[in-house]
C-alpha cells in the first residue's frame, strides 16, 4: 500500500456513480413495490435494479479502492470517512426505529383503541362490535385470514445464536488484523461470512414455512405487514453486511490492510455490529413479545 499523502485533501473527479445508483435503486423499488402488487413484469424489473446496483457498487467501491491503494488518503479523509460511516448507521438507527415505531404504536395504541379502551368504545361498538384487541392480529376485518405466529424458541433463536457467535468472530479477525495475522484473519473473517450466509438459509427457510405452513404473510393484516418489514429489511441489511464483510476478507488476502490502516475493514465491522444488535431487539419484540 502506498503512503498517503499528508500535505493536501485529497478531492476525487467527478463521477457518473451517484446518478448511476440513483436509477438502479430507483429501478429497484419501482420493481419490488410492482412485484409484491402482483403486477406481471414487477419481478423482472425488481432483478434488473438489482444487477445495476450491484454493477454500479462494484465500479463505485473499485475507484475508492484503488484511490486508497494509490496513497491519495490522509488522516483528515480517514477522519471524513469516519464521520460518514457514523451519519450512516445513524441514519440506519432512525429507519429502524420507524418499523419499530409503528409495531409500538399498533400494539400499544391503535389496537386497544380498535378494541373499545378510551375514545374507541364507540368505534369498536359501531363498527367492529365483538372483536377483541389482543396481539398477534389481522385486524378487525381479518385480512389475509387466520394464521400462526413463528415460535422464538425454534430458529428465530438459533439465528440469534448465529448472529451473536458471527459478532465474536468478528471481533477475533479484527483482532488479528491489529496484531498482524492475516492467516488468523482469514481464517475468522471467513467464519463470519460463512455464519452470515447461515443465517440468511434459516430466514429463507422461516419465510418458506410461513407462507406454505401458516399462512403467515405480508397480506396478514397488521401483524404481516410489521413482522416482514422488519424481519425482511433487517435480512437485506445481513445480506449486504456479508458481502461487505466478504469484500473485506478478498483485501486482507490481497494484503490491502495494515494494522495501523484498516478502516474499510472496521467499517464493515461496526456495520455487522449494527445488524447484530438490531436483530436482538427484533428477536425480543417481534418474536417473544
Amino acid at each position: 500500500m502506498a503512503q498517503p499523502q499528508t500535505d493536501h485533501y485529497f478531492v476525487p473527479a467527478q463521477s457518473k456513480a451517484p446518478i448511476m445508483a440513483s436509477v438502479a435503486l430507483f429501478t429497484l423499488m419501482v420493481g419490488v413495490a410492482s412485484w409484491i402488487n402482483g403486477v406481471a413484469w414487477g419481478k423482472w424489473v425488481f432483478f434488473a435494479g438489482v444487477a445495476a446496483m450491484l454493477a454500479v457498487l462494484f465500479y463505485w467501491f473499485s475507484e475508492v479502492v484503488r484511490e486508497s491503494m494509490a496513497g491519495h488518503y490522509n488522516r483528515q479523509v480517514d477522519v471524513s470517512f469516519r464521520m460518514g460511516m457514523i451519519w450512516f448507521i445513524f441514519s440506519e438507527v432512525m429507519f429502524f426505529g420507524a418499523f419499530f415505531g409503528a409495531l409500538f404504536y399498533a400494539r400499544q395504541l391503535a389496537l386497544p383503541w380498535l378494541g373499545g379502551d378510551g375514545d374507541g368504545v364507540m368505534t369498536n361498538a359501531l363498527l367492529w362490535d365483538g372483536y377483541t384487541a389482543a396481539w398477534p392480529t389481522a385486524g378487525p376485518g381479518q385480512v389475509g385470514g387466520h394464521f400462526q405466529t413463528i415460535p422464538a424458541w425454534g430458529l428465530p433463536l438459533v439465528n440469534t445464536l448465529i448472529l451473536l457467535t458471527s459478532g465474536m468472530t468478528l471481533t477475533i479477525a479484527h483482532h488479528a488484523l491489529k496484531a498482524n495475522a492475516r492467516g488468523q484473519v482469514l481464517l475468522w473473517q471467513g467464519l463470519t461470512v460463512l455464519l452470515g450466509l447461515t443465517f440468511l438459509y434459516f430466514q429463507a427457510k422461516e419465510y418458506i414455512h410461513a407462507y406454505h405452513e401458516l399462512n403467515l404473510t405480508l397480506g396478514s393484516g397488521i401483524y404481516g405487514s410489521t413482522f416482514f418489514m422488519l424481519t425482511g429489511f433487517h435480512g437485506a441489511h445481513v445480506l449486504l453486511g456479508t458481502i461487505m464483510l466478504a469484500v473485506m476478507w478478498i483485501r486482507v488476502a490481497k494484503g490491502h490492510f495494515t494494522p495501523d490502516n484498516h478502516f474499510a475493514f472496521e467499517a464493515a465491522a461496526w456495520y455487522w455490529h449494527f445488524v447484530d444488535v438490531v436483530w436482538l431487539a427484533l428477536f425480543l419484540f417481534v418474536y417473544v413479545l
